[in-house]
C-alpha cells in the first residue's frame, strides 16, 4: 500500500472546515433575522380624513380674589420682575368665566396606536422668577429644555410619580438643561427649591394630543383621527374631568367643560 501523500489528506480536511464555517455563518444570519425587532408602525393621521376637536373649559362660582406673590425673601426676584406685580394664578379666570392653564388630552381611544416621539424639544423658561408656562406637555421620551433667563440662582425639581426624579441647580446665564420623562404622567409638579412660590407642571403623555387652555378658556385638538375617545381636563385647583366624545372623519366637533365651585375644595398637587 502507497503512503498517503499530505496534499491527499489536507484538501478534504479543509474542504470540510470551508463548508461548516459557511454553514456557521448562515445559521448566525439566520438566528439574527429571527432575534431582530421587527420595525415599530409608527402610526400617522390621515389629513383627509382627520378631525379638530375644539372647546373651552368655564368656571361657574365666586371669584378668588388674585393673591400677589411675595419676593420679600429675595429682593434679586423683585429685580429680575422689574416691578411688576407677579401673581400666583392657581386659578387663572377670563371675565366670562374661562378657565386658563387647564391641560386637555385624549384619556383614551388611542391604545392600539404608537406615535413617534418629536424631534424638537420643549421649552421651560425661568424668567421674573416665574416659571413659564405655568402648564405644558410633552410625548414620552422628549426632550424639555430647561433655561433660566434671570440674573437670578435657581433650581429645578421636578417630583414626579411615574419617572425618574431629579433636582438640579441652574446659575444665572449658565447652560440649557435637557431632560426626557419615559414614561406617561398626568401631572408632574416641577418646583423650585429656593423660591417656593416657583411652581410650573407637566402632562407627559404616549401620543401627541393634548393642549392647555388659553387665558379665555379655549382649546384645540387638531389632525385627530376619525374614533371614539374620552378627553379628560386637568386643573392644578380644580381637579380633574372627563367626557367622551366621536371624531367623525373631516369633522369639526366641539365640546366643552364646567367646573363649579365644589371642585375648588383642594388642590390636586401641593
Amino acid at each position: 500500500m502507497k503512503p498517503l501523500k499530505l496534499k491527499t489528506i489536507l484538501l478534504p480536511a479543509m474542504a470540510a472546515m470551508l463548508s461548516a464555517s459557511c454553514g456557521s455563518n448562515k445559521s448566525a444570519e439566520q438566528q439574527a433575522a429571527v432575534t431582530a425587532p421587527a420595525p415599530v408602525a409608527y402610526f400617522h393621521a390621515d389629513a383627509a380624513t382627520a378631525g379638530t376637536l375644539h372647546g373651552r373649559v368655564m368656571y361657574h362660582g365666586p371669584r378668588p380674589t388674585r393673591q400677589v406673590v411675595s419676593m420679600e425673601s429675595d429682593p434679586a426676584c423683585a429685580k429680575a420682575a422689574h416691578g411688576k406685580k407677579i401673581y400666583d394664578d392657581q386659578l387663572l379666570l377670563s371675565n366670562d368665566g374661562g378657565v386658563g392653564n387647564v391641560f386637555v388630552y385624549i384619556k383614551a381611544g388611542l391604545e392600539d396606536k404608537k406615535f413617534e416621539t418629536p424631534a424638537e424639544s420643549v421649552v421651560l423658561d425661568q424668567s421674573g422668577c416665574s416659571f413659564g408656562p405655568r402648564v405644558m406637555g410633552a410625548q414620552s421620551k422628549q426632550v424639555v429644555l430647561i433655561r433660566n433667563s434671570d440674573p437670578v440662582e435657581h433650581n429645578v425639581h421636578p417630583m414626579p410619580k411615574n419617572n425618574a426624579a431629579w433636582n438640579e441647580g441652574m446659575e444665572p446665564g449658565g447652560p440649557e438643561m435637557k431632560h426626557r420623562f419615559a414614561r406617561p404622567e398626568i401631572m408632574i409638579r416641577i418646583k423650585c427649591n429656593v423660591h417656593g412660590w416657583m411652581r410650573a407642571y407637566l402632562g407627559v403623555l404616549d401620543h401627541p394630543y393634548f393642549a392647555v387652555t388659553g387665558p379665555d378658556g379655549s382649546f384645540d385638538l387638531k389632525n385627530v383621527p376619525p374614533g371614539n375617545y374620552m378627553i379628560g381636563i386637568w386643573h392644578e385647583k380644580l381637579g380633574e374631568l372627563a367626557q367622551p366624545v366621536t371624531i367623525a372623519p373631516s369633522a369639526a366637533q366641539t365640546l366643552n367643560f364646567q367646573f363649579d365651585e365644589k371642585s375648588a375644595v383642594a388642590p390636586l398637587v401641593n
